[in-house]
Parts: structure tokens; sequence; C-alpha cells
């Protein structure tokens, strides 16, 4: 397939923005640099790694996924980076070579709002952010937040661990915090061990991942669970999919309640009233210009986890919070790795996660340690 000139360029843009009005990056290209619009993408990498989980968690990790049938002995990603010709990398996470090699020798601006090229897309915008001087936020957004709720992240540790874990993430400036619950643990002991060993403004909201089961169940936990303070909300409590199940939780439980996209139907659960929360796991180019909007429309809240797990990926989220106000909080795991694969480190402050200014993504990839995690 030929490269398209720039007359089809912005034909095409001009398109897409009929379909997500009001995203600047849709109508940039009108008004950038002749040298902007004639980069192409001349390679690119998709570089698998495995980064350990961090020593403090290290043992318990391997043990909580281990009792869910799940082998996870460290976490395994694919870092992707795309140069121009006009000597820019992007950087990104997730994503295939095989898609990377379809993109040779065309513009980054054909891929705008692609989702079929998964985490490629981050690179992209990356990119683009630098072409043009703007963060990413600004890509997406005219007015984005300068700031945005990033959620601490917890896989379901026995209570003083739990504890300890809760105590780091406040300290280090979080104050939402997301907890895995499992048959195995005592949601209430964890609770109890948990909120003792953060300040009052320190909220919690707890993911069964549907091992709850029962509406019977879930009622229990959540009212033993709402006795303390900083329990804000539940996250897939009941068997996927049991519609009839959402329905009896209705107005019965002082938690907020959460669920997966496309676990139960949307517009069911947005017109009966049966969640306040979706959870969002991707993907993050059109896709997530259409759910904020039908989020803003309904008054429903997105928590984002589409990229959760490096410090590429954390910061990528956070433009799309910024840029998107339909989002609440996005959810970061990368702190249970040894290392997150970049230099910045994402610093919270009272609660709070200040996007970089820097163009396009705004951190940088440490090559350092790229190359001591790089999979064979």
């Amino acid at each position: 397939m030929r490269p398209i000139d720039r007359r089809q360029l912005l034909s095409r843009l001009a398109a897409l923005a009929a379909t997500a009005p009001g995203l600047p990056v849709l109508r940039l290209a009108g008004a950038a640099p002749s040298s902007v619009l004639r980069m192409r993408i001349m390679r690119g990498e998709a570089i698998p790694v495995r980064v350990p989980w961090a020593e403090r968690v290290r043992e318990a990790s391997v043990r909580e996924w281990a009792r869910e049938n799940m082998g996870v002995p460290d976490l395994r990603y694919t870092v992707i980076r795309l140069h121009t010709d006009e000597g820019l990398t992007g950087i990104g996470v997730g994503g295939s070579q095989a898609s990377i090699d379809r993109m040779v020798g065309r513009s980054p601006w054909e891929y705008v709002l692609d989702d079929s090229i998964g985490g490629v897309l981050m690179a992209v915008y990356d990119l683009l952010g630098q072409a043009t001087g703007l963060p990413i936020a600004k890509l997406l957004a005219a007015r984005p937040r300068s700031r945005i709720v990033q959620a601490w992240w917890s896989l379901s540790y026995e209570p003083e661990l739990l504890a300890s874990e809760a105590k780091l993430g406040a300290s280090l400036g979080f104050r939402v915090h997301k907890v895995k619950a499992r048959p195995w643990r005592d949601p209430v002991a964890q609770a109890a061990a948990l909120c003792a060993a953060v300040p009052s403004d320190y909220r919690v909201w707890v993911d069964a991942n549907f091992f709850w089961g029962s509406v019977g169940r879930t009622i229990y936990f959540c009212r033993k669970l709402a006795e303390f303070p900083n329990y804000f909300g539940v996250e897939s409590p009941i068997a996927r999919g049991d519609l009839e199940g959402f329905r009896c939780l209705r107005g019965r439980i002082p938690l907020q309640l959460a669920e997966h996209l496309g676990v139960i139907d949307t517009m069911t659960a947005i017109r009966e009233g049966l969640l306040e929360a979706f959870i969002v796991t991707g993907p993050f180019g059109r896709t997530m210009v259409r759910l904020d909007a039908m989020a803003r429309l309904f008054g429903k809240q997105l928590w984002v986890e589409n990229s959760c797990w490096t410090g590429i990926g954390q910061v990528f989220q956070a433009h799309q919070a910024a840029a998107f106000p339909g989002v609440a909080y996005t959810i970061g795991c990368a702190h249970i790795a040894e290392d997150d694969l970049v230099k910045e480190p994402f610093t919270m402050r009272d609660g709070f996660y200040h996007l970089p200014h820097k163009p396009g993504l705004g951190v940088t990839l440490d090559e350092n340690a790229l190359d001591k995690y790089r999979a064979a």
C-alpha cells in the first residue's frame, strides 16, 4: 500500500473528526509544518521483557497467583519503539512486531485513534506530541486536567503484608487503593489491618473478581466492609455475567458497585442503574473516546487499567485521564515490579499525579533497564 499524501491525510483526519469531535490532534495536522506532515516511520521494535516482582512482595505475589492456578513468576510484556525519518523516537508498551512492520514507510498521523495496533498507539501519540510540541493530553483535549488520581494496587495478601503495602502507598502520596479479595483471605480482617495503617482520607475499593459468587455473600461482605470508613467501592463481586444478580444487588449494598465493561450489557446496566462505574481495560484509541462520551452523558465513572504494569503505561493512562473527564481513577501496578523501565519517578503528591509538561509522553525509556530485563 502506498503512503498517503497530504491531501488524503487531511481528508482522513477530517472524517475522523466527524465521529470524534473536539480532539485537537484531528485538526493539528492542518496547521503543522510540512516537515511534520512528511514524517514517516522508518523502523520499529517490539522488545519482549521479563521483570521480576519487587523483592518485598515477590514470594507472596507468586504464591497468590498460584492459588488462582496462574503461574506468574514475573512480569512479561513488550516495549515498543518507533523511529522516524525526522530523528524522533516514540515509546509504548504492548502490541506486536507485525503491526509495526505494516506501519514502516507510513505517516504516524494515519494511525490516530486506531485501536487495532494496541500499545503501538502509545508510541504513535508520543511521536505526534514530540512533533507538535504538545503533551499527549493536549493532543486529546484542548484543556486537559493538570493532575489525575492514581490508585495503588495490591493482590489479596495476608493482612499484615497488605497493611504494610497500604502504609507504603500512603507514604508515597497515594490516597486511593484497589485491593484484591479472595476466598482464602478474610476481607474483613484485611480491612481492619489496612485501615489501622493508613490515614483517614485513604480510600479503598475491593475487587472480588467474581469470587464472592452469590448475592447474599456480596451483601454480607459489603455491609461489613462499609463499617470501615475508608472503604467506598466493590468491583466484580458476583458470578460473571449474572445480570439478575446485579438487579438483586441494586440499592442493597452501601458501597459503589463497579464492573468490567462487557461483563453485563452496558446499556442495560446504565438504563436500570445497576452500576456506578465501569472498569476499562482497553483498547484506548477510538474506543476510549466513545467510552468517555458515554460516561459523561450518563453520569457514570470510568476506572481505567488499560496499561497499568509499566512506567510507560502508567503515564499514558494519566494523559488519558487528564484528557477524558469521564475517567475518575487510573490503576497502577508497576510498583510491585522490580523496575518500571522509565527514568522519571511516578511521583504522587497528596493523592494526585501531576502530568509531565514535556512534549509527547513526557517520560524517558531507561535503556539500561531495558537491556537488563530483555527476554531471551
